[in-house]
């Protein structure tokens, strides 16, 4: 749905009464003091910026529909420094879009090089927010965006920022992510980043679809083996809850997504039954590894999508396998990618014939 300027001229007096973004501080438990800003694009979609984490976002909605799992931690406030895995996921509040990096994604580790917890520091980082445009829907402008600015930087040690910008749209269900990542440091800077996209009921449900195209692999299977089978059957689908998912129990498949002729890589939920999808648009480029993250325990029903520039096999690894990215001093990478929220029958039907989504996505 695109709003029809015609439909609104002269008789609203503010882009509120459509949509717009809105500031506020929560103030209940772990979240106590925690900024945020709620997008409302007027279209059905209204999402939860967290300021003081990265700018991710944790709640996302398409009119009654929860999109995103929310884990049972909710929403805590950035932390200076993590020491173990168990302190980042005890702020692990699922959401929409987590940040992992900006130096290391994968699991905890040590080398020569220093010690790393397990996806690094930057979503536990606050946001100097830079600007916030509201849309001015008299000039036909329905653009809006918040803009922020995380820096991940120590003396004598690591110094990185993450530029984020997202923009929505009144009247549109997407959201785009604009991030610049840049090494301000004066010595070369290790760099891996990951969107832990996380994925939850209603959207999720028996059956969903989890469209994909590539090649794949199970995470746990060393390259010789190259096994394309999860525990439970057709990794496009989503089964029941798995008593084998209960408390650490999960599965990640690593695919090399297929890009189409203009370089764009799609990936997306679909659940027929609510006629609701959400879909992920991402430039091969930049973004070249996809991990399916499957974790059906009772009460963590999670499917996870993330785009990365590594799968989250560790800086270790990466820097082992040549493939570690190495920033310069003031040498910057931008990244670019977009959410979609599609309904009711003939959109989807539309978008699936438009983007020749067929059997090479599961679907």
């Amino acid at each position: 749905m695109i709003v029809d300027n015609l439909q609104w001229k002269n008789k609203i007096s503010s882009h509120r009464q459509i949509g717009g973004i809105e500031t506020s501080v929560l103030d209940s438990g772990l979240s106590k003091g925690v900024r945020i800003a709620w997008v409302d694009t007027g279209s059905g979609l209204r999402y939860k910026v967290v300021l003081d984490r990265a700018m991710d976002i944790v709640d996302a909605f398409y009119h009654n529909h929860s999109l995103s799992w929310l884990s049972g931690v909710g929403i805590t406030g950035p932390k200076l420094s993590l020491q173990s895995n168990d302190d980042w996921l005890e702020g692990f509040a699922g959401g929409l879009i987590t940040s992992c990096g900006l130096d290391h994604v994968g699991p905890s580790e040590k080398d020569s090089y220093g010690d790393r917890g397990l996806h690094s520091k930057i979503s536990y980082i606050p946001a100097e927010i830079q600007s916030i445009r509201q849309p001015d829907i008299h000039n036909g402008d329905r653009e809006m965006s918040v803009t922020g600015c995380m820096k991940q930087t120590q003396p004598m040690g690591l110094k990185m920022e993450l530029k984020r910008t997202i923009v929505s749209f009144l009247g549109e269900s997407k959201i785009k992510i604009i991030d610049e990542v840049k090494n301000v440091g004066n010595t070369v800077a290790p760099h891996m980043l990951l969107y832990h996209m996380n994925f939850g009921y209603p959207l999720v449900d028996v059956g969903s679809h989890i469209l994909w195209k590539g090649k794949w692999k199970h995470r746990e299977v060393a390259d010789t083996q190259n096994r394309n089978t999860v525990s439970y059957g057709d990794p496009h689908i989503c089964p029941d809850v798995l008593e084998a998912h209960n408390g650490n129990g999960e599965e990640a498949l690593f695919i090399d997504p297929i890009a189409d002729q203009n370089g764009k890589c799609l990936a997306g939920i679909l659940n027929d039954k609510l006629q609701l999808s959400v879909f992920v648009h991402f430039k091969k480029e930049q973004l070249p590894c996809l991990t399916n993250w499957l974790h059906w325990g009772k009460g963590e029903y999670v499917t996870g999508l993330e785009p990365g520039t590594h799968y989250p096999v560790g800086q270790s690894v990466a820097r082992e396998q040549g493939d570690l990215i190495l920033l310069e001093p003031s040498e910057k990478k931008r990244y670019e990618f977009e959410i979609e929220v599609l309904y009711g029958t003939q959109e989807i039907k539309n978008f699936i014939k438009k983007n020749n989504i067929n059997k090479a996505y599961g679907y």
